[in-house]
């Protein structure tokens, strides 16, 4: 047999080791495609001019970008065969990627646990993704869920990682070349520091993006994902939901896309430290977003930025002025489908 079927719980092992394939070489031309898709603007991945007033080569490619192309990779060895992508933790971006950039990805299952009915496991993976140098410029785990080829098929004793509930602001740095003093708010669209946040802040970034199957398709394809869930629609309509599921990613990034208005000088991510993808979202659906500052920190030996950390929530076909969350005893509604915590680097007032 020479085609894939990816694996099922059961081929994996703890320790075990994947080297994905096919390396990815980014250009401004998927940067270009990426904005097409999200809309994107903020003035650091937008403009070759701003970005080197701030030090940087050029404008880097946007953080989840990057993100989307190392999990695309990994799509055909972990996830072919999921149900459902359930989280994320640890990730820290190590590294500006630029256009003509390289990437490669590698993955070690480091936990597993089979779920009651038998049919399924959750599967967990640390993956890396590495620039043409050989640089780690990705790093962050995540779990799904995966399902089983044979209910009755011997599995190893369960292994639930213990994670880290956020990546510690010390363990982040920015290259010294790189400053925020002359950042120009004029340029980046945006009036508001890190100075003018403060924690337990809510904010409404009050637009919403309607998702048509197309856009999620051809994002889903840009990032070389595979996944049978997001494309087959004759063998998801005998499946759980009878329809093709967007990808998750996608979500994120049509949110923290959203998120510039109100959020125009969070300007990079530094770090995710966890996620959720709580509901699924359809084609069809309109998806809202809004913000809670959880936390502020400064970053070592530096006084021109310094590090929000952010929960962004997305909700599907409702506004969210009224910022919908969990009910008291802890449930989400199905409005809401996704649940990020993640830091972003802002200028501070020098």
């Amino acid at each position: 047999m020479k085609t894939n079927s990816g694996n099922f719980f059961e081929d994996f092992r703890l320790g075990q080791k994947l080297v994905h394939a096919t390396p990815r070489t980014l250009t401004t031309g998927d940067a270009t495609l990426y904005t097409a898709l999200y809309g994107s603007r903020f003035a650091l991945q937008s403009s070759d001019t701003f970005a080197q007033s701030l030090g940087y080569k050029r404008a880097p490619l946007d953080d989840l970008l990057v993100f989307h192309t190392v999990f695309g990779k990994s799509v055909p060895d972990i996830s072919l065969n999921a149900v459902a992508n359930l989280g994320y933790a640890e990730g820290r971006f190590l590294k500006p990627v630029y256009p003509g950039a390289t990437l490669s990805a590698a993955s070690e299952v480091i936990g597993l646990k089979e779920n009651s009915n038998k049919q399924t496991g959750v599967v967990y993976v640390r993956t890396d993704g590495v620039d043409e140098t050989g640089d780690k410029v990705l790093s962050y785990v995540r779990w799904v869920m995966v399902r089983k080829r044979d209910q009755d098929a011997h599995v190893a004793e369960a292994h639930v990682p213990k994670l880290a509930v956020i990546v510690e602001p010390t363990a982040i740095s920015l290259p010294a070349e790189i400053g925020f003093a002359k950042f120009d708010c004029a340029q980046s669209g945006s009036r508001h520091f890190w100075d003018d946040y403060r924690t337990g802040e809510m904010i409404d970034h009050v637009d919403g993006v309607t998702v048509e199957e197309a856009e999620h398709m051809m994002a889903t394809r840009l990032y070389q994902n595979t996944a049978r869930v997001h494309f087959n629609q004759f063998a998801e309509s005998k499946g759980r939901f009878g329809r093709r599921l967007i990808y998750g990613g996608h979500v994120i990034s049509l949110a923290r896309a959203i998120s510039f208005n109100g959020l125009g000088n969070a300007v990079t991510i530094a770090a995710i430290n966890g996620g959720r993808h709580v509901n699924p979202l359809f084609a069809g659906d309109t998806v809202f977003a809004w913000s809670q500052v959880l936390d502020k920190q400064r970053v070592a030996d530096r006084k021109d930025c310094a590090l929000l950390r952010l929960r962004l929530v997305a909700t599907k076909n409702l506004p969210c002025a009224a910022h919908p969350d969990k009910n008291a005893d802890g449930q989400f509604p199905d409005d809401i489908i996704l649940d990020f915590d993640y830091w972003a680097l802002m200028p501070c007032r020098v």
